[in-house]
């Protein structure tokens, strides 16, 4: 599923643009990525049309990377309800934002020292609103589409190629934690 999407054209520039320092200004690289998707939401909603009508599970889509500084932008199609494992980014930087459709993020903070988890907070995002974490291994957390009819789609913009991370699973009712590590695989590019 090769497609020119300008609108992607457009997110993935400033991604790249906002990206482009050792610590980027994500509240910043969220205002304008919000900006942009709420200008350009129906085109952008007819572009990616055909991703929300695969109905093939959940799959990542790389729109576009670059080595230095890296910087990795994609976009994900949630089957309705879907949900994912408890996991962290692999200690980079990120940033989350809805396109379509709505999510509901657990976040959580490592400690430092045992390793185990605590439950921070709860978000819901709508289309072009966003959540963002600093890089290292202390957030992690579980993203949910709050639709039980329609897949969502959203934009990921990560300092780097998120190829490997941890999710961690509770085995009973305890505050235990164990992690696993896991690879991402890739469905498809939207060249941008």
């Amino acid at each position: 599923m090769i497609k020119r999407l300008h609108v992607l054209k457009t997110l993935r520039d400033i991604a790249f643009d906002a990206g482009a320092t050792e610590h980027p200004d994500l509240a910043s690289m969220a205002r304008e990525l919000g900006q942009a998707v709420h200008r350009d939401g129906h085109a952008l909603e007819q572009q990616l049309a055909p991703l929300r009508a695969r109905r093939r599970g959940f799959e990542r889509w790389l729109v576009a990377e670059h080595a230095k500084p890296g910087i990795s932008v994609l976009v994900l199609s949630w089957p309705a309800n879907y949900a994912t494992p408890v996991h962290d980014h692999g200690g980079l930087w990120g940033l989350e934002m809805s396109l379509s459709g709505a999510l509901e993020i657990d976040a959580f903070l490592r400690e430092e020292t045992t390793g185990q988890l605590r439950h921070q907070n709860r978000t819901w995002l709508g289309p072009g609103d966003a959540t963002w974490f600093d890089a290292g291994d202390a957030y992690v957390h579980r993203c949910r589409n709050l639709s039980r009819q329609e897949s969502a789609l959203t934009l990921h913009v990560y300092g780097g190629d998120l190829a490997q991370y941890m999710a961690y699973e509770q085995p009973g009712p305890t505050d235990h934690w164990i992690a696993r590590p896991r690879q991402s695989e890739l469905a498809g590019r939207l060249t941008a």
